[in-house]
């Protein structure tokens, strides 16, 4: 913890988000902070101001990837998924095991790289089940529940909304909410998705409104959380707005930034 001039200890503690296979940047992350906290989206399956990179042109090529992000901002999601199959079939290799395979191999450079303490949840494109493999003693998985940290309680809910990009941990509204419920009254909550206002899910390069949460936008307005922390929308309309008493905060795109979004108290 840091000290102020009057000798009272401060804790400081660094947020990031999407970090979509940025290992250098995530080893650096939590210098000078008492934790970090990870808000999920730790695999790169493609990125979309980069088409060379991820996981989809590591096996199909560039001029592949080029393709899928014109069919997928063109919200042509069917011609997508069948022209991702055809793909499939013609390098004749089993999609799962494939996927499964690189994914580990991005997990296993990104886990190695937190430091500890480090608090996180799941984004919508992370594979829960293989978290526990790769998570260290110094690293804390949270998806509705709670953690203390300097005197605040912190809760987590991870994961997405169902979409037409069928990402990895999608799931229903309703289970959603039943996570929201149950982290309860806190003084930070921390999840992917923001709540479901326009100015905060509208992303502005993809030029989409991304799924935010109804049942997340509800539990700030009733239990009045000092800050609704969040990443998932890369290039927001706006990063920042107050809801009643809640300070709502995108965090930031740490695959471009490398920079973690700092709280200090």
């Amino acid at each position: 913890m840091a000290s102020t001039p009057g000798g009272n200890r401060r804790t400081r503690v660094h947020v990031v988000s999407d970090v979509h296979g940025n290992t250098r940047d995530l080893a650096r992350a939590g210098e000078g902070a008492d934790a970090l906290i990870c808000l999920g989206d730790l695999v790169l399956f493609l990125d979309y101001a980069d088409h060379s990179r991820g996981i989809f042109p590591d096996l199909f090529g560039t001029e592949n990837a080029d393709r899928i992000v014109e069919l997928r901002t063109a919200r042509r999601f069917e011609e997508a998924r069948e022209f991702q199959r055809r793909l499939w079939t013609d390098i004749g290799m089993d999609k799962a095991a494939a996927i499964e395979m690189a994914v580990r191999k991005q997990y296993a450079e990104l886990f190695a790289a937190f430091p500890t303490p480090t608090y996180a949840t799941y984004g919508n494109v992370d594979v829960p089940p293989l978290w526990q493999e790769y998570a260290g003693p110094g690293l804390t998985v949270l998806d509705g529940q709670r953690v203390e940290i300097g005197g605040r309680t912190f809760g987590f809910v991870g994961g997405g909304l169902r979409t037409p990009m069928r990402t990895p941990y999608e799931i229903d509204d309703e289970e959603y909410a039943a996570k929201i419920e149950a982290v309860g009254e806190v003084d930070v909550l921390c999840t992917h998705i923001p709540p479901e206002v326009p100015e905060l899910v509208y992303d502005t390069v993809a030029r989409r409104f991304e799924r935010g949460s109804r049942a997340l936008l509800d539990a700030i307005r009733r239990t009045r959380p000092r800050y609704s922390l969040f990443g998932h929308v890369h290039q927001p309309l706006v990063r920042r707005m107050r809801i009643g008493a809640t300070e709502c905060v995108n965090v930031g795109h740490f695959a471009s930034s490398g920079q973690p979004w700092r709280l200090e108290w």
